[in-house]
């Protein structure tokens, strides 16, 4: 039988709130890195479904679940903020294209940065759960599979689930559906589109 995407949201809560997903009991000795996939052209569904159920309800569980949620675009925009370089990128980009400006703005934005600015801004150890958004809304200054290797020694026992618009077999990730894959082979779907 195939889930419908509501069906397959509806079962994030008690995957995710559940002590053998939060204490990662079943993964042998593999790291708790999740991807929850879903069709693109639903972003808006699925990102109003984290913020206004899934994150809320975290919160009001009779235990907590510790999270922080990381929007990914807010996160790029904050860095480059920081490095005074958000103007200067908005105008590169207007003035020299896209090519230009990602070239420019590789150096900045490695995912092995990123990485290290998640930690910074949050305290991983003690966290039950981080939570990954707006993959979408970076692409193409950063590549998912790359930030998750780089998160990879970061994250220790904390689990990782990140909402992905497009597909994951389990070996790859296919932004959009449409783009090269970047082969992944470190995370478990969260819901299958099957019973």
């Amino acid at each position: 039988m195939n889930f419908t995407l509501e069906e397959r949201l509806n079962q994030i809560l008690p995957h995710i709130t559940s002590r053998d997903f939060l204490d990662g009991k079943g993964l042998g000795n593999e790291i708790g890195f999740w991807i929850f996939d879903y069709p693109p052209e639903r972003e808006m569904d699925v990102r109003g479904f984290v913020s206004g159920t899934v994150l809320p309800a975290l919160a009001k569980q009779a235990q907590p679940v510790k999270t922080a949620a990381v929007d990914l675009l807010k996160l790029v925009t904050e860095l480059l903020e920081e490095r005074k370089l958000l103007d200067k990128a908005m105008e590169m980009q207007k003035s020299k294209g896209d090519d230009s400006t990602l070239a420019a703005l590789r150096s900045v934005l490695k995912e092995d940065k990123l990485a290290q600015k998640i930690a910074s801004q949050h305290d991983i150890a003690n966290l039950d759960l981080l939570i990954l958004t707006g993959v979408g809304s970076v692409y193409p200054m950063l590549r998912t599979h790359t930030l998750l290797s780089a998160l990879h020694p970061i994250m220790g026992n904390t689990p990782l689930l990140m909402f992905f618009p497009g597909r994951y077999d389990g070996h790859s990730l296919r932004l959009f559906n449409t783009l090269a894959e970047d082969h992944y082979y470190r995370a478990f779907r969260l819901v299958p589109e099957t019973s």
